[in-house]
């Protein structure tokens, strides 16, 4: 056989060897790619994604887009040619797949842990964009969870708002813990609630609920690996807070997980509250998660994230502060990113958008 022949078959056999082991061999990496972006001033599946009753709303125009990223499933392996793949395309990215599912969570454990944070990402929305307009929003603390085969159980439930303890006014969260640590283990604590049921009926009127029964519980020694050095009395139950609305405000979005919506949210309330288009018909997409005060934070997938909105059609991007540096090392053509670290940050610009201010946006910077 001619060498220059043989040198070809070797080749060739290298080159399907090196193809079969690009199929056959699984790496322990992930793909994230542009997911969906929706429209908050819109409909998603023929339902407003906004829907306002008991209050006056005003006509809207242009889009406030939130962003979306998808990601491959907790028990999908991707193989080595797909690695490859996805590491030289520009439109996806590859990461360690602990970057998605840490600590071997699965995908149904991923998603529920989702599903929570966007429904905190919604209320803390309402929250946020009603303060912003100050208008009063009446806050409670309730019992969020609470543990199995703790003294609690049977005793609270999810959803009771905790008025007090020991007789003391619980007015954050953290209050409870604090009045239920002051006791020994094996002592009693008097909590004054009102039960989840009368509690949902008066949010759904509109007031705060009122008067409480007492409920008294023996306290128990905190496991060995949350005592801290010391014997600690606690109840088995995690206190959060919850939020009576003067109207209702439902925001209506299958599919979606995550906080890093909340943001776009709050802008969409405030634009269908007030007279006249925050966007000025713009199209603006964005992200970033919102606490109650209107602090914006940091999100993962922002580079995906901008190539969704960009495929969208937007003109300008809504950036957490903490972003905007990965943002601005590759920001695809079209796209003006604007930073934001609050809400109040984030509206001013979209009335710079909507006026044609565009040189006093502030905007991303690389370092």
């Amino acid at each position: 056989m001619p060498r220059r022949t043989a040198t070809m078959l070797a080749s060739t056999l290298i080159l399907i060897a090196l193809f079969c082991a690009g199929l056959l061999i699984k790496v322990p990496y992930s793909e994230m790619s542009p997911g969906p972006t929706v429209n908050t001033l819109g409909e998603a599946r023929g339902e407003p994604v906004l829907r306002i009753a008991g209050r006056k709303t005003y006509p809207t125009s242009g889009h406030l887009n939130m962003t979306t990223v998808r990601g491959t499933g907790a028990d999908y392996r991707m193989n080595l040619g797909q690695a490859v793949w996805g590491w030289l395309a520009h439109d996806s990215v590859v990461v360690p797949h602990d970057t998605l599912y840490p600590d071997g969570k699965t995908e149904e454990q991923s998603t529920q842990e989702n599903a929570e944070e966007f429904s905190q990402s919604q209320e803390s929305a309402k929250v946020a964009a009603l303060k912003e307009l100050n208008i009063p929003v009446a806050t409670q603390v309730v019992v969020s969870t609470v543990v199995k085969d703790s003294p609690a159980e049977g005793k609270l439930h999810a959803g009771d708002v905790i008025k007090a303890v020991d007789g003391t006014v619980v007015e954050e969260p953290g209050d409870v813990a604090e009045l239920v640590t002051k006791h020994q283990p094996g002592e009693d604590v008097t909590f004054t609630i009102v039960p989840a049921k009368e509690a949902a009926a008066a949010e759904k009127a509109g007031r705060a609920p009122e008067g409480g029964r007492k409920v008294t519980i023996t306290t128990e020694k905190a496991p060995a690996a949350e005592k801290g050095g010391k014997d600690r009395a606690i109840v088995g139950i995690r206190a959060g807070t919850d939020h009576t609305f003067p109207f209702e405000i439902d925001i209506k979005l299958a599919d979606v997980g995550g906080p890093s919506a909340g943001l776009m949210f709050s802008l969409g309330i405030i634009d269908k509250l007030t007279p006249g288009d925050l966007t000025g018909g713009k199209f603006v997409a964005g992200t970033g998660t919102i606490d109650d005060a209107g602090k914006v934070g940091p999100i993962g997938g922002i580079t995906m994230k901008l190539v969704g909105a960009r495929d969208a059609g937007a003109r300008y991007f809504l950036t957490p502060d903490e972003n905007c540096a990965a943002a601005a090392a590759d920001i695809p053509d079209g796209l003006t990113l604007v930073r934001v670290k609050s809400l109040d940050d984030a509206r001013k610009s979209l009335e710079h958008i909507s006026a044609g201010k565009t040189d006093a946006l502030p905007s991303c910077s690389k370092s």
